[in-house]
């Protein structure tokens, strides 16, 4: 298994479509189905965008100044999720705003991933290189079995909220 934390992060967003695509088939299933997969995608956005705000971000923002505006962007779109996930944790699946709102993350989520994966991540790469993408990518698998995987868990909500101060 890789170590580099470009790697992870986009095994990670591979995961992410393959959830987004079941739900979009299960759109006209049953309730308890499309459930089921709103939770998986709220549990791997919860632990990806903490090991994103706690490991990759503040690491790449203090070695890579000229990406500053991008890692504020990203720390945004994050929140978005954040109180996306939030909302839908709470929401009972058979309300009819359930798969509007899931639509809505999905394609934030989906717009978020394409800027990192085709424009962030090869500038971070170039700069970077090979070994100190490996020694954040080992942190963030250090932290991964700990990490939140809902947006109610205080260590996600101190996350969020310090990431949108940071």
């Amino acid at each position: 298994m890789s170590t580099d934390a470009i790697v992870l992060l986009k095994e990670d967003h591979k995961e992410m479509r393959r959830l987004f695509r079941e739900f979009e088939k299960a759109q006209e299933g049953p309730v308890s189905r499309r459930r089921k997969l709103v939770d998986e995608i709220v549990a791997a956005l919860t632990t990806h965008t903490y090991l994103e705000n706690e490991v990759m971000y503040p690491e790449v923002r203090k070695l890579l100044p000229d990406l500053e505006d991008d890692i504020l962007e990203s720390y945004e779109e994050h929140h978005v999720a954040d109180v996306l996930c939030a909302e839908l944790a709470a929401m009972d699946a058979s309300d009819d705003h359930f798969v509007a709102k899931t639509t809505v993350l999905i394609e934030n989520v989906e717009h978020h991933v394409e800027e990192e994966e085709q424009e962030w991540f090869p500038k971070v790469r170039e700069a970077l290189g090979r070994n100190q993408l490996q020694e954040i990518g080992e942190r963030m698998i250090a932290l991964r079995p700990d990490a939140p995987r809902s947006p109610s868990d205080p260590e996600a909500v101190r996350s969020a909220r310090h990431a949108t101060t940071a």
